[in-house]
């Protein structure tokens, strides 16, 4: 059992839905990244998800790419990403991190090397975002034999034929793209979302936790109770963006968190 098996197993047994926030590492420098991630537990947060800057980020739309350019222009790096995690655990705090972003960093690391300094820090999961299925001996696998969750995308395109591909190695929870597109490109729809998370929980035990264009505190209800929880990512990031204060994101989170609590 990891952090995030057992995050969701305390939601199931609250009769609770999770909330996920994304925030990008060192955006829009390292010391308010750093102080945004200590202040998500207490807005609500179930589960952090870090972004890893990246020069290339192919998946994702404006907001996220100019995060992870400010965060790089700033001199954010992997061992930088790690140490925000790191600061965390060492206040004592057990909320679950996933590391999102890219395998070329990884990859120049050196995957041992950089599970065992990911498992030191405190991270409990990876989204990596351009690693397929047909690949999970890359990274996939021996992360799980590190006792890391291997959290895998599905999207409205993953049709039946592919979805088992899609699920087969994946632990911790299904993410479910709600758009298809980059991130931050639309509205997320419950009626549209409703039957995909069907589709999906129809061959997984997991949870589905819903994410992409979800931008309000109804927004994050709304699809909240048609899913185990909802993520939101853009809408985070463009308040740093704007040069908001920590404290005045963390209230949105709150909000957010509150939002996707009460479905």
């Amino acid at each position: 059992m990891t952090r995030i098996d057992d995050t969701f197993a305390r939601l199931k047994s609250e009769g609770k839905k999770a909330f996920v926030s994304y925030v990008m590492a060192g955006d829009p420098d390292l010391e308010t990244s750093r102080e945004i991630v200590h202040g998500l537990p207490a807005a609500g947060v179930d589960i952090i998800e870090l972004g890893l800057p990246f020069t290339d980020p192919m998946a994702d739309g404006p907001t996220i790419q100019l995060a992870g350019q400010r965060a790089l222009d700033k001199g954010m790096t992997l061992d930088k990403t790690l140490d925000i995690a790191r600061s965390l655990r060492a206040t004592g705090n057990q909320t679950p991190i996933v590391l999102m972003g890219y395998y070329n960093p990884i990859y120049s690391r050196g995957v041992s090397k950089f599970l065992a300094q990911a498992k030191e820090a405190g991270i409990d999961g990876l989204i990596i975002v351009d690693l397929p299925p047909e690949e999970d001996s890359e990274l996939c696998i021996p992360a799980q034999e590190a006792g890391l969750n291997f959290i895998r995308l599905a999207t409205p395109t993953t049709d039946d034929k592919r979805l088992p591909k899609v699920l087969q190695n994946t632990s911790g929870f299904v993410y479910y793209v709600s758009i298809t597109g980059i991130t931050g490109a639309a509205e997320a729809q419950s009626a549209d979302v409703a039957p995909e998370v069907a589709r999906i929980k129809s061959h997984t035990d997991l949870p589905v936790i819903v994410g992409f264009g979800i931008k309000t505190p109804d927004a994050a209800r709304d699809i909240a109770s048609i899913a185990d929880g909802s993520v939101v990512g853009s809408a985070i990031v463009n308040l740093v963006e704007q040069g908001k204060s920590p404290a005045e994101v963390l209230t949105y989170v709150k909000a957010l968190a509150d939002g996707a609590h009460s479905a």
